[in-house]
């Protein structure tokens, strides 16, 4: 009777053991799924910035060389 118990405890734990292990898991397979959509994220605003950057270097190259020098009136 005594054994008889022990081991259903011990399919009891067991079995929590395994749930527990298994909610970890899917917890584990959430977090780095989140986490591989943020890098992805990242890595295209990093493109858009870069982007952005090289655009404001070609309007500020373009208004350089339109750029009148200024002259100094004669007297």
């Amino acid at each position: 009777m005594v054994k008889s118990i022990l081991s259903k405890s011990a399919v009891i734990a067991a079995g929590a053991f395994a749930l527990a292990a298994c909610a970890s898991q899917d917890s584990v397979h959430q977090a780095q799924s989140t986490a591989d959509q943020a890098l992805q994220q990242a890595q295209l605003a990093t493109q858009n910035a870069a982007a952005a950057s090289q655009a404001a270097q070609s309007a500020a190259a373009a208004a350089n060389r339109g750029a009148v020098p200024s002259r100094v009136p004669s007297r």
